[in-house]
């Protein structure tokens, strides 16, 4: 009796966990009623036949945010749920999680300093208007491209704009000059002037962080020659606001850096919010290079690639 009561519980057991029977299903099934097939799932149980866990991704999440945090002296990491470790499907989590972060963060006064690019906008989509009173949103850095390339640099400022009801400052001019004596002459502007100050006083900054990759948005838009190019695959890790660092976060070219027009990097760190948002494997060393230089202290990134860091 022990051994077909044993038998039929683990039988109803597979039937309705591994191949998603319902218990009346079962009952036809095994010729028992389905009360019998109720108790035999739960005999199944406490025998041991059964082990059922239950994992918590929050719970796991912030987990594995709190290693972040901790092993890259962050303020604040945002680690998201990506059901692919994909960068597209990546992108998308990311930035519908810093744009919830922006809703709950963003007050009046603010000053929100934006860059560009298609993770950059695609948080723009997905801001949610708040009513807030004197909020200034303003461009990082330039946003005219030299090519047919989108950058998304006034949409996404304009978004930004919207979700906040304010106007849009914009930084009208190519991110990086072809001589460093034409960007001097075009910062003695006045308007120009007052919106780099602006980026500058900036309490929030949001942006997400280059690589140096053949196919990288940056050397698409033909600021760069193939001279440089090379250069900086060489001897970079990535980039932000368009200012190329190393593996250790240093400037890796001096001479591209003073060509380029915008926030510094060193500006980054002085924000009360620095909020980086980024992921996928092919960012990994981009963004490692950014924390290890501390240009951020809040960081929006997926389990895949948080685990990477952590690794």
């Amino acid at each position: 009796m022990d051994n077909d009561k044993q038998r039929l519980s683990i039988e109803a057991s597979r039937l309705y966990y591994l191949s998603d029977f319902s218990q009346q299903d079962i009952a036809t099934r095994l010729g028992v009623s389905r009360p019998t097939v109720s108790r035999l799932l739960q005999h199944a149980k406490e025998q041991g036949y059964v082990r059922i866990s239950i994992v918590d991704p929050l719970e796991d999440l912030d987990a594995l945010g709190e290693q972040v945090k901790q092993r890259y002296k962050l303020d604040q990491v945002l680690v998201c749920y990506s059901p692919l470790n994909e960068y597209r499907e990546i992108q998308k989590h990311i930035s519908k999680k810093t744009a919830e972060y922006l809703y709950e963060t963003v007050q009046d006064a603010d000053i929100i300093g934006v860059t560009w690019g298609t993770t950059m906008y695609s948080v723009a989509l997905e801001l949610q208007q708040k009513q807030v009173r004197g909020v200034e949103v303003v461009q990082l850095k330039g946003g005219v491209s030299h090519s047919h390339v989108n950058t998304y640099a006034a949409e996404t400022v304009n978004l930004f704009a919207d979700a906040y009801h304010t106007i849009a400052r914009y930084l009208p001019l190519p991110v990086i000059f072809d001589s460093i004596e034409v960007k001097k002459m075009v910062e003695e502007d006045r308007h120009i002037q007052r919106i780099i100050q602006m980026g500058k006083q900036a309490n929030i900054a949001v942006f997400t962080v280059g690589t140096v990759q053949e196919d990288t948005l940056l050397f698409r838009l033909g600021y760069l020659s193939e001279k440089e190019q090379k250069l900086l695959q060489s001897t970079g890790a990535g980039d932000i606001c368009s200012r190329f660092f190393d593996a250790q976060g240093n400037i890796c070219s001096e001479v591209i850096n003073n060509r380029t027009i915008g926030i510094e990097l060193e500006d980054l760190r002085h924000k009360d919010k620095s909020i980086l948002v980024a992921g996928g494997q092919q960012k990994i060393d981009a963004i490692k290079a950014a924390l290890i230089g501390r240009y951020a202290n809040i960081l929006v990134i997926d389990q895949f690639t948080a685990q990477a860091l952590l690794g």
